[in-house]
Formats: C-alpha cells, structure tokens, sequence
C-alpha cells in the first residue's frame, strides 16, 4: 500500500523561481529519500504558505521522513510545521485517472 504525506508550514517567501533557486539542492537530496516514490512542492503565495505532498512506498518510511523533515524544517527557523499521513485508497485512485 502507498501513503500520501502532506506536510505545509508559514512561509515569508522565497517564491516561484526564486524559491526553485533557493531549494534546488534539498530537492535532489528529497529525491534520494528511502521509500520516495515522488514528490510535489507546493507553495501559496497569498497565504505566505509552502510544502510538499509526499508519496511513499510504506507507512513507516512516511513517518520516518516526516519526523526527519520536521527537525529540518525547524533547524532552518520554521514553526507551526503540520504533516498528516494518508493511505492511498489505490481502488478509487485508479478510478479517478482522467481518459486521454
């Protein structure tokens, strides 16, 4: 079963291509992650927000990134950081993907 992470934080700004610039090395080191199956940054910047939505191929590799990405986060001066794990309904998934 895959589980989907979101994770979502205050965020003053960089964003756009400038956050891209900013964040290019986490990113690779994201993409080495045990248990990454892919990964989506999210940012608002109306709402001063950013993010991710993680997939994973496990819960525990879930809960692992989550704890490790939290400290991170916080090293790097954030706060009020939230994360949720989500099992993936893989049956509706499937029935959800658009017809190309």
């Amino acid at each position: 079963m895959r589980y989907l992470l979101q994770v979502d934080f205050p965020h003053n700004g960089p964003f756009g291509d400038e956050l891209s610039v900013a964040m290019s090395d986490l990113a690779k080191d994201i993409a080495n992650e045990k248990g990454l199956i892919s990964k989506l940054w999210t940012e608002n910047e109306a709402t001063k927000e950013a993010g991710g939505i993680y997939l994973f191929d496990n819960a525990e590799d879930a809960a692992r990134y989550l704890q490790k990405h939290t400290e991170r986060l916080e090293s790097f001066g954030y706060s009020n950081i939230r994360g949720k794990i989500f099992a993936v309904n893989e049956a509706l998934s499937a029935l959800s993907i658009p017809a190309k």
